[in-house]
């Protein structure tokens, strides 16, 4: 039986292990989304949260291109065109009333795609031991830092999805199934 494409390899190199565990998060986070009508995205079914799916979605976007984008490359981020700067905090974890499901789907999907490119090409110009582009307390952490921090993001809040999914519509389930086809 074959692996399902977002399963991470037995035996690799660094960057197949981290990139399999970034994709399988991403996997499972994507798959705790799915199908999901825009009043769903929106719903705060946590009465102790005021996290939603939704918000957890455009969040990640905004982390995604953070990272790839900002902290190792250096460039603006798309998501930060997409909003007012002093409304960034709110925005990201909120889904307003005139954005569609689609919307939502295509702002994570997006910046997956481009964090996917970004990063494809990091490995090929030098690899996670090169420094990224920002500098914090005099050091400037490496892109196998940055990748980290990012799974680690995705684990936190792929939790969280458990949670505000089953209490929508009862998904449960620690991955997507075999067959599910690998959304973006």
């Amino acid at each position: 039986m074959t692996d399902p494409a977002w399963e991470p390899p037995l035996a690799g190199t660094d960057v197949e292990h981290l990139t399999g565990t970034l994709e399988r998060l991403r996997a499972t986070f994507r798959w705790k989304a799915d199908g999901l009508d825009a009043e769903q995205l929106r719903a705060r079914p946590v009465p102790s949260s005021r996290l939603s799916i939704g918000g957890l979605l455009k969040h990640l976007a905004v982390c995604e291109d953070d990272v790839f984008a900002w902290r190792i490359l250096g460039q603006r981020p798309e998501t930060w065109s997409m909003v007012p700067e002093d409304d960034v905090a709110r925005w990201q974890f909120t889904v307003d009333p005139d954005e569609s499901a689609e919307d939502v789907y295509q702002i994570w999907a997006a910046a997956v795609g481009r964090s996917r490119q970004r990063l494809a090409q990091v490995v090929q110009d030098g690899g996670l031991d090169q420094d990224g582009h920002l500098e914090f307390e005099g050091a400037r952490p490496g892109v196998r830092r940055h990748l980290h921090d990012l799974i680690e993001e995705y684990g936190r809040h792929t939790g969280h999805m458990d949670l505000l999914r089953e209490a929508i519509d009862g998904r449960v389930g620690e991955d997507p199934p075999r067959d599910w086809p690998m959304i973006p």
